[in-house]
């Protein structure tokens, strides 16, 4: 018996509505974001998040809703000014974090200043997590005052990053192998200044085990969360801090 076909069908959209879905989806993924930076700030909290880890500046949070799991690194980063840090906390840096067998990683294009399309892809060599799989992610920044959701503002910097639909993604950039493409529901960056050149750095990650995570990796994600931030904490604080921007752009 023949093997199923595999779906290859792609959706044809066009760059107002790309750009209107982009906004709709990256807005909804910020405010988690902002959310999950100012909830249960001193671990005192009930809304549902579980400490793994608090020792020496660095917590590590759990929450799972259904099949979700969502993790939350958050470290005091003292000597590293905001600045510095969104210069590495981009998608393309994270991911080399995550698996050092990056094949590809490029821009596939900008929708605006802040607003771009990436494309992520991880060959034989990789893990089991990432191994042929392929990521088609919008990556959203913002410098914002929030306001909203403590009493006093904050001045911090926001990058969304999550996966574009598989058919939205094919018709972008058609698969040229046979690459699976992931689903990363949704994660980020919350850098927020504090005094002297230092930060609180909160790094959000939604993953579904029963998509593209191995159950039995969910449980070693907080080890790998530490690893990250420390790994992009060395690439910072070799940046320099004049003339920095946050952009996208190469």
């Amino acid at each position: 018996m023949n093997s199923p076909t595999p779906c290859s069908r792609s959706w044809s959209i066009s760059e107002d509505s790309l750009k209107r879905y982009v906004h709709f989806a990256s807005e909804s993924c910020i405010q988690e974001l902002l959310s999950a930076s100012d909830s249960n700030r001193f671990g005192n909290g009930n809304d549902g998040w579980k400490i793994l880890t608090l020792d020496n500046g660095v917590e590590i949070s759990k929450r799972r809703s259904g099949s979700l799991h969502t993790f939350r690194s958050r470290w005091l980063l003292k000597s590293v000014s905001p600045q510095q840090f969104i210069t590495v906390a981009n998608a393309i840096d994270a991911a080399k974090q995550w698996d050092g067998d990056l094949v590809e990683a490029k821009y596939i294009k900008d929708l605006e200043d802040n607003l771009s399309i990436i494309r992520l892809r991880f060959g034989e060599n990789s893990k089991p997590l990432f191994r042929n799989r392929e990521f088609i992610v919008y990556e959203r920044r913002e410098t914002m005052e929030d306001g909203t959701l403590v009493r006093t503002r904050r001045r911090i910097l926001v990058v969304a990053v999550a996966s574009l639909p598989k058919e939205i993604a094919a018709g972008l950039h058609p698969k040229q192998n046979n690459a699976i493409r992931g689903l990363l529901l949704q994660s980020g960056w919350v850098v927020e200044k504090l005094e002297d050149d230092s930060c609180m750095v909160t790094y959000v990650v939604q993953l579904d085990p029963a998509g593209w995570v191995p159950k039995c990796f969910v449980n070693r994600l907080n080890t790998k969360l530490v690893m990250i931030i420390e790994n992009l904490r060395t690439l910072a604080e070799a940046c320099p801090t004049n003339g920095v921007t946050v952009s996208t752009q190469e």
